[in-house]
């Protein structure tokens, strides 16, 4: 049912088809594709020298610069290391918000190309190397390409942009404020007023030349969940004079697996609980006092996250009582679900099959990865896409995914991007 009211929305859509001048489409179309090689080099740029979350001071820095030489009113640091452009036509129209994240993540990076990260960085105390291995190091890219053409092209546009140049998507450090939550509370859909925001992902594992998309919910809320289990430490070679604490775990892990598969109903929508770390022992014949564990939460259903937040506690606190050892649950939310609004998107579609052609336009299933452009589309109606970032000769069982050393993008599907950004832009500000 919603996938034939998404539908019907799109013919509705497709009635009001191109509202912006046909010439200005075009003359972005071609602006972007003369662009194409500063942006690929601002992406090596950013590629070679990333920064982690809410430590993007070159990063904020470089953007801010860049803004500021097009004429953009320009606010940084914004929400810490970020950076906010405002492109104001003095004619009266829609706000309109355009969005990307500038963080990289603390991974060494594995590849050969002449650009490759050797950039070091400390996290959570330890020494890392660091690099954009989920792709925000085109989104940088794309975004200030879109903000070069869009104040280019000042005279032939209505209303009023704003470019959003996020830090730490990827999540703040332990113990600090950051990300599109922290934007938001410092306003930066307030003044002026936003009414609509768009963004953009690089996806590794779709051919270039496509774009894909989801109405509703796109991708997963995520939370934190940590767990700490206190028994009673002995000897190995005696375990009974003890209560282990690394046997219950090993059991709590087991059972919460159990959660997806037995006490939710996955045909509404799909859910995930993954222990990624577990801590415990000293020695190897000594049973220790306590174990930490920690583990991640995925959810498209907010009741069903929150029976999967009961159920955990549930299930770890009797499992640490039947073998005499104490459980403390910790469940922290983060992000919510990525919402795409459905009268928006149906309204994007169009612009979006006008750039890549129908067959390279595709509405996929929910993702289980999650992004914090949620923030923004809990405030405003949000538009959210995907963009081809596999070569075309590329096996997507054979491509490294995002957040490992091996990931890599296709710098030809950047122009994608941008041109899908600039036609729902002019589009989206002639919208009546």
């Amino acid at each position: 049912m919603r996938q034939f009211l998404f539908f019907v929305l799109c013919l509705i859509s497709i009635q009001t088809f191109s509202q912006a001048n046909p010439k200005l489409l075009s003359a972005l179309d071609q602006q972007a594709k003369a662009l194409e090689s500063k942006v690929i080099d601002w992406r090596r740029h950013f590629h070679q020298n990333p920064e982690l979350s809410n430590r993007e001071f070159k990063t904020g820095a470089k953007i801010a610069e860049h803004l500021k030489a097009l004429g953009l009113e320009v606010k940084y640091p914004v929400a810490k290391t970020g950076a906010v452009g405002i492109l104001r036509t003095g004619k009266p129209g829609p706000v309109l918000a355009l969005r990307a994240d500038i963080d990289g993540l603390p991974v060494v990076e594995r590849n050969s190309l002449p650009f490759a990260s050797k950039a070091k960085s400390e996290y959570q105390g330890q020494e890392v190397g660091v690099m954009h291995a989920c792709g925000h190091d085109t989104h940088i890219a794309i975004l200030m390409g879109a903000a070069e053409i869009l104040a280019k092209n000042k005279g032939d546009l209505k209303g009023t942009i704003v470019f959003l140049f996020q830090p730490a998507e990827e999540g703040a450090p332990d113990g600090e404020e950051g990300g599109a939550a922290l934007m938001v509370k410092e306003g930066v859909l307030d003044n002026p007023k936003v009414e609509a925001a768009f963004g953009l992902h690089i996806n590794s594992l779709t051919p270039v030349g496509t774009i894909t998309y989801r109405p509703e919910g796109e991708m997963a809320a995520v939370d934190n969940l940590n767990i700490k289990l206190t028994g009673r430490q002995t000897h190995g070679a005696a375990p009974w004079n003890g209560a282990d604490p690394i046997v219950a775990s090993a059991q709590i892990v087991t059972a919460l697996q159990t959660i997806v598969s037995r006490n939710l109903e996955l045909t509404n929508a799909a859910a995930v609980v993954t222990i990624g770390k577990i801590t415990g022992g000293v020695r190897r014949n000594i049973i220790p006092e306590t174990v930490e564990m920690q583990g991640t939460i995925r959810t498209l259903d907010s009741k069903m996250q929150d029976l999967v937040h009961e159920r955990i506690k549930q299930i770890t606190e009797n499992i640490a009582t039947g073998m005499g050892v104490k459980a403390e649950v910790e469940i922290t939310k983060l992000y919510p679900v990525t919402y795409n609004d459905p009268k928006l998107t149906a309204w994007a579609a169009p612009y979006i099959e006008r750039v890549t052609g129908k067959e390279k336009a595709k509405i996929i299933p929910a993702v289980t990865g999650a992004e914090d452009f949620s923030f923004y589309a809990q405030k405003v109606p949000g538009f959210f896409f995907f963009v081809g970032g596999m070569p075309l000769n590329a096996d997507p069982n054979k491509t490294a995914a995002h957040h490992t050393p091996d990931f890599y993008i296709d710098e030809s599907g950047l122009v994608t991007g941008l041109r899908a950004m600039l036609s729902l832009t002019a589009e989206y500000l002639y919208k009546k």
